[in-house]
């Protein structure tokens, strides 16, 4: 699993203190919404986030004088209040290509058995917006919704990354090589770049347990209507559940959602 480390507030840049401040807060939103309904006491918020104690309270009490979070008397925890999730249903339009989606990875799971995620390309890195799970026993516990992975880590990831230019992949592993080295040792650049190459010669992208070792991965690009890479598709299982003649057929059943997808879209935008 990751590290805590992962949730830490991003190193001070030469920036104005209010600044600094907001990129806390944002800090803070963006934690609660990893750790969900439960939420955090404002000690294990600070840990997490490399806050000293005092600076953990102001930024909590202020996120709940504005609605953003709000902090249960009983339990003393906080988590996201009403405000969050007004901005969430604004920001909601970005998101209609995960609702068209959703049934067709219920499907899939269903089918497989196995744990399909949906996920969009953001700069330098991936953010799994849903799971969704099937009902083999042994599940896929590593990626949940709001996490965020360098691109190139992990199938879907891989997937959305060979899609792009060869000048835009060298600048993102570039940028991306430090958090990599960190915290997913074995997703060197030319284990990447290997699979990059795998990715467009099979349609594909097969990630062998680079980012956990039982873990094994498939994962295809979704395009949108002008062509564009912008999310992927991804299903995982254990390495004994991905023989040659399951692998292809997920594999190709993974490109054939894709395909009805970007289908989708475009009848959609059709639409008056």
């Amino acid at each position: 699993m990751r590290s805590d480390v992962a949730d830490a507030v991003p190193p001070a840049r030469s920036e104005v203190a209010g600044a600094q401040t907001l990129r806390r807060g944002l800090a803070v939103l963006r934690l609660l919404t990893r750790v969900g309904p439960g939420g955090l006491r404002v000690g294990e918020v600070g840990r997490r986030l490399g806050l000293n104690k005092s600076t953990a309270i102001r930024l909590t009490r202020t996120l709940v004088d504005e609605g953003f979070v709000l902090h249960d008397q009983v339990s003393g925890a906080y988590r996201l209040g009403p405000e969050a999730f007004a901005v969430g249903l604004a920001a909601e339009p970005s998101y209609e290509l995960q609702r068209l989606a959703a049934p067709l990875m219920r499907a899939l799971a269903l089918e497989s058995g196995d744990t399909v995620f949906f996920t969009v390309l953001h700069g330098v890195q991936s953010i799994c917006l849903s799971r969704t799970e099937g009902d083999f026993p042994i599940r896929n516990q590593l990626v949940k919704a709001g996490d965020r992975w360098p691109l190139g880590v992990g199938a879907g990831s891989c997937a959305m990354l060979a899609a792009l230019s060869d000048a835009a992949i060298a600048d993102i592993l570039a940028r991306n090589a430090k958090e990599r080295l960190a915290h997913y040792p074995r997703c060197t650049d030319a284990a990447i770049l290997h699979l990059v190459h795998e990715t467009r010669r099979q349609g594909y992208c097969l990630n062998p347990g680079l980012v956990l070792e039982t873990s094994w991965a498939i994962g295809v690009p979704v395009y949108d209507v002008d062509g564009r890479p912008v999310a992927s598709l991804s299903l995982a299982a254990i390495e004994a559940r991905l023989g040659p003649a399951r692998l292809a057929a997920l594999a190709n059943r993974l490109m054939t959602v894709s395909q009805e997808l970007r289908e989708l879209q475009g009848v959609q935008c059709s639409q008056p």
